[in-house]
């Protein structure tokens, strides 16, 4: 077992143990609840997180005739990579990024935004769906796709238990502490945040690395990411925070928050263009 199947197995039992722990807290009955739940969110996670994410991101699929240079780019970097052609998808967002979802090479997706097609030169953009296509190619999509679906399940888990707490919760076997259940509301996604971002951080350097090398060249990647950080400080992003981490640059960029170090999902901006530009290569292919 590779270490990414490792890291969504770990993810998808996670899930589930903490269904049925949270639904125990609610007697026997509960558990057995939990447990049922847990099989369709472990399930789902895996057989549907890549149509979770494109649904979540309002994504629609796009003919070669609508977007001529978008298949012309992923046709020759596929070819040249020995991997099947993935569907193409493209999200009314004006803010400039991307992301790729799927199970595996056969079963992979890559999304764009509106903003990325209006904003980017075509070399950019190659750089750019190249960083995606590595992230296939490296079975990262399934990864990071379950862990965006585990994370939203982690947050329906939260509301339970803070329903739970609300309510009083417990069945006639059970002790529950609505204290107890408070914080796990509060604590859970935070934690689901945490996991994500020790996965993506590792991942984006490696997908730059791969990327450049796929197109001979890492110079249009940078300018890239350049481009896409400013603006995304600039034009906001309607996404669910748990799906933050499966776009090229975080969409949240632009938004205030506290302790904004511990809640980076991507590894910052310019320490990816010094690496890129460290990169030595011959000429542009």
């Amino acid at each position: 077992m590779n270490k990414n199947n490792f890291k969504t197995v770990v993810l998808l039992a996670g899930l589930g143990g903490a269904l049925i722990l949270v639904g125990s807290m609610f007697g026997r009955a509960g558990a057995a609840i939990g447990f049922g739940i847990g099989l369709v969110f472990v399930g789902g996670s895996y057989w549907f997180s890549d149509k979770i994410a494109i649904a979540a991101a309002r994504a629609k699929p796009v003919t070669e005739s609508e977007a001529p240079a978008l298949y012309r780019i992923v046709r020759d970097i596929t070819t040249r990579a020995s991997m099947p052609m993935p569907r193409l998808y493209v999200t009314p967002d004006l803010q400039p990024n991307a992301f790729a979802t799927g199970r595996n090479e056969n079963h992979a997706a890559v999304a764009v935004t509106s903003g990325i097609m209006q904003l980017l030169d075509e070399h950019e953009l190659r750089g750019v769906l190249a960083h995606e296509l590595a992230h296939v190619k490296n079975r990262d999509v399934l990864t990071s796709s379950v862990a965006a679906a585990v994370a939203m399940g982690i947050t329906f888990i939260a509301r339970m238990a803070m329903w739970g707490a609300i309510f009083g919760g417990g069945g006639r076997d059970d002790d529950s502490n609505p204290i107890g259940l408070l914080a796990m509301a509060i604590l859970a996604p935070v934690a689901a945040m945490i996991l994500q971002m020790a996965i993506s951080r590792s991942r984006e350097f490696e997908a730059d690395h791969d990327g450049a090398e796929l197109i001979g060249d890492p110079e249009p990647l940078a300018r890239a990411l350049e481009k896409m950080q400013s603006a995304a400080k600039q034009i906001p992003m309607k996404v669910d925070p748990a799906l933050a981490t499966l776009y090229i640059v975080n969409p949240l960029t632009g938004r205030k928050a506290s302790f904004s170090k511990l809640f980076m999902t991507h590894p910052p901006t310019e320490e990816r263009l010094a690496r890129l530009r460290e990169m030595k290569y011959g000429s542009p292919a």
